[in-house]
């Protein structure tokens, strides 16, 4: 692990607080216009006017619901956003720049799972119980594919550090050579935060699912965790398959910026563009789709990388 540059101690998380915001924003912008209303350009100032509405609100409880273990899965979504965050490169440096990043990033997969249960066991209501459920169910499905995307990157750099990984791509991006790994790296990276057509873990058809009984402050840090959680899965896309901060003209953090805001407002477009998918289906083609294209594309990569 080298050593830091201090820009990036206040770079990187305040890239990330604004680029969540502004995922807020396209998604409310979004929703305003597939709903017909008017005013959609005026959404940039939403999500603070929402903020500022939970803030004040007062919080709800259920009946006999466990608050502990229910705050402790809100608070664990965006801290395992920020840890997730921390070994992504701005540009070429990141706030820790572990050799193991690719695994250090996999692992707080773990924290997310936990939070989302959590959240939906605490609360004592079914509903939330069920969201919870679904999302243990959807983590079995997107896990393994999602791991052996990873793996196939760190494979055709010959390193685990998410810097290398970018570094090796000077000459070719993974996403042009492994476009199978980066297409399911982007499914299993929507199913990790609960997003678009994979978020049957917080669905309507449950009333907001694992998320259905928060209020206040509560849900306010739950939804705020989820947004930087979006971009942290944007983020690690572009060391990951897209080059790094590699690019002319522009300096490497503003490239690294352009690339996951191009990935982050692909990822949101999806929310508003392509339907739910039912949790069997997409664990259905989880196992028999994804993960042996993903152990093809990881193959490929092997032979061309041992030859």
């Amino acid at each position: 692990m080298g050593e830091t540059p201090l820009w990036t101690l206040v770079a990187s998380p305040v890239a990330l607080a604004l680029l969540a915001y502004a995922a807020a924003v396209l998604d409310r912008s979004l929703g305003a216009v597939a709903a017909g209303h008017r005013g959609a350009l005026r959404a940039w100032g939403e999500p603070a006017r929402g903020a500022v509405r939970l803030l004040v609100q007062q919080r709800r409880a259920t009946l006999a619901s466990d608050r502990l273990l229910a705050r402790i899965g809100v608070l664990a979504l965006p801290v395992a956003a920020l840890l997730a965050a921390v070994v992504i490169p701005l540009g070429t440096a990141a706030v820790a720049g572990m050799r193991v990043g690719v695994v250090w990033f996999n692992a707080m997969e773990v924290v997310v799972w936990g939070a989302v249960w959590l959240t939906g066991w605490g609360a004592n209501s079914a509903y939330a119980l069920i969201g919870g459920y679904r999302f243990l169910a959807q983590g079995l499905a997107y896990e393994l594919p999602h791991m052996f995307a990873l793996i196939t990157a760190a494979l055709g750099a010959g390193s685990l550090d998410l810097a290398e990984v970018a570094a090796a791509q000077h000459d070719l991006w993974f996403a042009v050579w492994m476009p199978v790994a980066f297409a399911v790296y982007l499914i299993s990276a929507a199913a990790m935060v609960f997003w678009g057509p994979l978020d049957h873990p917080v669905g309507a058809d449950l009333g907001g699912g694992a998320a259905v009984e928060l209020s206040g402050p509560d849900r306010l840090v739950f939804m705020a965790g989820r947004y930087a959680l979006l971009v942290v899965v944007a983020a690690a896309a572009v060391p990951l398959f897209l080059g790094g901060g590699e690019g002319p003209l522009l300096p490497a953090p503003a490239w690294s910026l352009v690339k996951t805001s191009a990935v982050l407002a692909l990822l949101v477009w999806t929310a508003h563009r392509l339907p739910v998918l039912r949790m069997d289906r997409f664990v259905e083609a989880a196992w028999t789709v994804l993960i042996p294209a993903a152990l093809l594309q990881a193959l490929v990569v092997a032979i061309v990388v041992v030859g």
